[in-house]
């Protein structure tokens, strides 16, 4: 799946789609992201060493897990409601192709829990246990009085 066809699933746009391509078998995702280097989240983190900040490959595993819900998303928003185990392992730098491997591990509507991991060059960078809700866009996108 390439991004014009995410684009279907996913509401992220631009700057925010953070995924080159993704494949999907069953309950599990597998996606992919070339770090550029030009990226709006690494202009500050760090200029003399960028690596890309933990909650934007948090991001992208969710983005990846979010694919599997085709078919769902029709007038509804997938929003993060936790993150829990996540742990870190390596840096992930402008030049790398950040590989993720993610499942749905269970779901009770409109929650649904999941897993993934991420790797740059078959080296595990990052892995968590997150969950998300499939929310009405009227619930989310209403402006507040």
């Amino acid at each position: 799946m390439d991004r014009q066809e995410m684009m279907r699933i996913l509401p992220h746009r631009n700057s925010m789609l953070l995924l080159d391509e993704v494949e999907t078998a069953g309950e599990n995702a597998q996606g992919k992201y070339e770090i550029k280097g030009t990226e709006w989240f690494l202009d500050g983190h760090f200029p003399s060493f960028p690596i890309v900040p933990g909650v934007i490959l948090c991001e992208i595993l969710a983005q990846s897990t979010c694919i599997l819900l085709e078919g769902k998303t029709e007038g509804k928003l997938p929003v993060y409601a936790g993150l829990d185990k996540v742990r870190f392992l390596a840096p992930v730098r402008p030049g790398d192709v950040f590989e993720t491997k993610c499942r749905i591990t269970r779901s009770k509507e409109p929650f649904y829990f999941a897993a993934g991991e991420g790797y740059v060059d078959g080296r595990l960078c990052v892995k968590a246990e997150y969950s998300f809700a499939m929310l009405p866009e009227e619930s989310v996108c209403s402006p507040k009085s």
